[in-house]
């Protein structure tokens, strides 16, 4: 037989019924004999796996996977359900395991196939030394036969799963001889392995000749009464005569681990072939339909189709079902099929459901010809400590695994929501990637998470790699963080173990991990290092509100690495080239949001050493002649805490020569959007800088920190038209040879911003500064609008306004003051400029529009 097909599962069921054996015999490991009873259980649904991991390395492991379309599947509830002994045959998985890591195997085959193909031919991976094998000249040289392709070639057709379909698969139960399925197979495959012999992987002889061992073993026992369930590829090498000594001598040797079994939940996508499974099918959703439908297959498979489709929105009719079933008939009709296959109800499905689009039978095949089916395994099933406890904190939280992706929105001022990101944080330490965090879209709030979970079959290996560490979740996974913290290799690392160490709430971890972060911040001098784990761990304070983890400790460190990265930055900014100052202006970026969210902290009692440090970093001595526009305005000296520092050394690498101009252009830009500068000053500086006596690649740099990146430097040219003809003026200057070597730079600035805010700078330079000087003075004084008033611009946006004001008519509107909607704004004065909505003449209309 074949390990997955309906038609094979069905034969086995019929042989069993006619043989009624006294013992069944099933290709897997035999270690696994004390699992079969629990197939008998109710919470068990397949598909499932069994799975053996090496005992002191976890993560070397195998999957025997069963779907409830798989021949031994149906063998194991046969044998249960007649009181007939089933076992295991194929070679252990004390050797299978050992194989690979005896030959240098670069990893464990976590995710390959125990056995072969079945009637497919050997498998494409052996467990625990898949990738050895690659690696082996011999196996990579040898012929790797494909019995369909060979038998179905010889038949006539040009594809193999469609003659397998044909012959196997799409057979009825039937009243004919129970046999002779097998006894055909048989014969082809004994001429298969005359010819090939074993097809390149002379692996098969070991397992084989255990097999035949235990053959005979039950045979003594039980008598010719032995039903045997295997790959048809097997059955040639156990029906030949061979000595036991013969046999006992290709085991001889074989290397050992120790090892665990148990069952785990197994997914219909896993046992597809794309998945990499050695043995897998292209189509399991479609198999384990044809298997369980009592009749009418093609038609209870389309009505499966139509309600996907339905419940996507499309529009699909009884009709069309009809419509479909009638075309599959008659292309397998056309194409000389006994039943229509998948291939002709998917061409019926396109041409009828889907209009002939492509798209949404993508849809069709991602959830019923594949589909997302997780089987269950009992409670009672062996598992590492660690499993258990994951288990049981699975159903408090009433967090079900599932192998469909889904999105999960959690609350954390709710304690269950809480919970369950606590858990999700702590796999994740672990690394269980059952969830990942993902981008929150109704709220931005600290007290909102996202996550997107899937749980994969593999994720069960993870579990018992991660057992060494602890009993339960929350043992693992701070005796996880403690060592990783250890271990870590620079301070951005251990940082971010700080902030997910804080997400995860394990506080017994917390202490080992800030002493360490604050002997690695004491000893690291790189500024790059410490602007790098600022950020961090400053996000790590905003989680102390809504977690309710105490975050004082972290508060100190936190201050005292933002009073270093002070006192360093300045100095660490001089002579870089220009990537090494890319890099730079990106750190600048971050501790800026860093100090913003970190705010008037309550600091510890500052050092005498402190106090210098600060002193040195601060801007007070620096003259307005030295610094244009950079001079300490009356506000400085009632500045204090880490921002007023801060906005000290913007002030300061702003005004140094030797500081690259991406990194100048950034400090001023960040000094006028935090109100530390006027619009007039920093016009001021750009002129300076954009003066002829300024080499153009550095003013092209400095261009870049000003209005580049993702910052919304384009809108200020846009609403600042002084800067922008600095600009324009400054470009229209340059050199023809100068052009060519700061265009890069200029594309690269320009080229971030928005459609529509690139195609308003364009409109504004194409005016010209004349033009633009000329509107502004004589109409509504809006930098970027035209003078006059646009009427049926300006009556289009009249009916939006009304509707969100809820005014009934055009009077209300017509009466209103301006009062109404400057208020909206606590901030807006009550007599608003140009750019409020309280204007009654309509022009800030217009520019809603616009």
């Amino acid at each position: 037989m074949r390990h997955h097909g309906p038609g094979s599962a069905r034969s086995v069921r019929a042989a069993l019924d006619a043989a009624l054996p006294r013992v069944v015999l099933i290709e897997g490991p035999p270690e696994a004999d004390a699992l079969i009873p629990l197939a008998a259980e109710e919470d068990m649904r397949p598909p499932v796996a069994l799975l053996a991991h090496a005992v002191d390395e976890p993560g070397r492991s195998a999957f025997w996977p069963l779907a409830e379309f798989s021949p031994e599947w149906v063998a194991i509830r046969w044998a249960l359900e007649h009181d007939v002994p089933a076992r295991f045959i194929d070679l252990p998985a004390t050797h299978t395991l050992a194989w690979g890591r005896d030959e240098g195997d670069g990893g464990p085959a976590d995710a390959g196939p125990a056995g072969d193909e079945g009637a497919d031919g050997p498998a494409d991976e052996v467990p625990g030394v898949g990738e050895s094998e690659a690696s082996d000249p011999a196996a990579t040289d040898a012929v790797r036969v494909d019995p369909l392709g060979v038998l179905a070639e010889a038949a006539g057709y040009d594809d193999p799963e469609r003659w397998w379909e044909d012959v196997v698969e799409h057979r009825g139960p039937g009243r004919g001889d129970a046999f002779e399925p097998f006894t055909v197979l048989e014969e082809a495959m004994g001429v298969l392995r005359e010819t090939y012999g074993t097809g390149g992987h002379d692996r098969d002889l070991v397992r084989e000749a255990y097999m035949r061992l235990q053959v005979r073993a039950a045979q003594r026992e039980f008598g010719d009464d032995v039903a045997v369930v295997c790959g048809a590829w097997h059955v040639p090498a156990l029906r030949r005569k061979s000595t036991v000594a013969a046999d006992k001598a290709l085991l001889k040797g074989l290397p050992k681990v120790k090892a665990d079994l148990t069952w785990v939940p197994w997914t219909h996508r896993r046992l597809s072939r794309h998945s990499g499974y050695g043995a897998g099918i292209d189509s399991p959703g479609w198999y384990g339909h044809l298997f369980a439908a009592p009749d009418r297959p093609v038609e209870r498979w389309l009505t499966k189709v139509a309600g996907l489709l339905r419940d996507e929105d499309r529009i699909v009719s009884s009709a069309h079902v009809i419509e479909a079933v009638r075309l599959a008939g008659t292309l397998a009709a056309m194409r000389g099929r006994p039943l229509p296959g998948l291939s002709e109800t998917t061409d019926a499905v396109r041409a009828v459901m889907c209009e002939g689009s492509d798209v949404p039978l993508a849809l069709v095949h991602d959830r019923l010809v594949v589909g997302d089916v997780l089987g269950e395994v009992p409670q009672s099933a062996p598992a590492v400590p660690l499993q258990r406890d994951l288990d049981r904190i699975q159903r408090r939280l009433r967090l079900r695994p599932e192998a469909l992706e889904r999105e999960l929105e959690l609350d954390l001022r709710k304690e269950t929501d809480a919970e369950r990101s606590r858990l999700l944080h702590r796999l994740r330490l672990l690394g269980v990637a059952w969830g990942e965090p993902a981008i929150s879209r109704g709220s931005t709030g600290t007290f909102r998470e996202t996550w997107r979970l899937r749980w994969e079959p593999e994720l069960a290996v993870r579990v018992a790699e991660a057992g060494v560490w602890g009993t339960t979740v929350l043992a693992a996974a701070t005796a996880k963080v403690e060592a990783d913290a250890v271990s870590a290799a620079g301070l951005a690392d251990v940082t971010a173990l700080a902030e997910r160490c804080l997400l995860a709430e394990l506080p017994d971890a917390l202490p080992t991990v800030m002493q360490i972060l604050a002997d690695r911040a004491a000893l690291d001098a790189d500024v790059g290092h410490l602007a790098q784990a600022l950020p961090a761990l400053v996000r790590s304070l905003r989680y102390g509100d809504v977690r309710g983890t105490g975050t004082g400790a972290l508060a100190e460190v936190a201050a005292g690495l933002a009073e270093r990265v002070f006192v360093g930055l300045p100095p660490a900014c001089a002579a870089l080239d220009a990537e090494a100052a890319e890099e730079m202006r990106r750190h600048v970026d971050a501790v800026h949001g860093a100090v913003g969210l970190l705010g008037e902290v309550a600091e510890p009692e500052r050092s005498e050493s402190a106090e210098r440090a600060a002193e040195a970093s601060a801007p007070s001595g620096v003259s307005s002649v030295d610094a244009p526009g950079l001079e300490a305005g009356p506000s400085a000296p009632a500045q204090r805490g880490l921002r007023g520092r801060w906005l000290g050394v913007l002030k300061v690498l702003g005004r140094r020569d030797t500081v690259p101009g991406v990194i100048r252009g950034r400090a001023v830009r960040l000094l006028l959007d935090d109100g530390e500068l006027a619009q007039d000053e920093v016009a001021r500086l750009m002129g300076l800088v954009l003066s002829p006596g300024t080499p153009p690649g550095d003013a092209a740099a400095w261009i870049e920190g000003f209005v580049g990146g993702g910052s919304g430097g384009g809108m200020l040219l846009v609403h600042d038209e002084r800067l922008l003809g600095l600009v324009d003026a400054w470009l229209t200057g340059v050199s023809a040879e100068a052009f060519t070597d700061v265009l890069p730079l200029l594309r690269r600035t320009f080229s971030a911003y928005e459609p529509g805010v690139r195609r308003t700078l364009g409109e504004l330079v194409r005016r010209g500064p004349g033009q633009r000087g000329s509107a502004a003075g004589a109409g509504s004084g809006i930098p970027g609008f035209g003078a006059d008033l646009d009427g049926p611009r300006a009556d289009a946006v009249l009916p939006v306004v009304r509707l969100l004001l809820g005014l009934d008519d055009d009077n209300d509107l017509a009466n209103t003051d301006g009062t109404y909607l400057a208020n909206r704004d606590d901030n807006a004065p009550a007599n608003a400029d140009d750019n409020s909505l309280a204007n009654a003449d309509g022009n800030d209309f217009v520019g809603v529009a616009g």
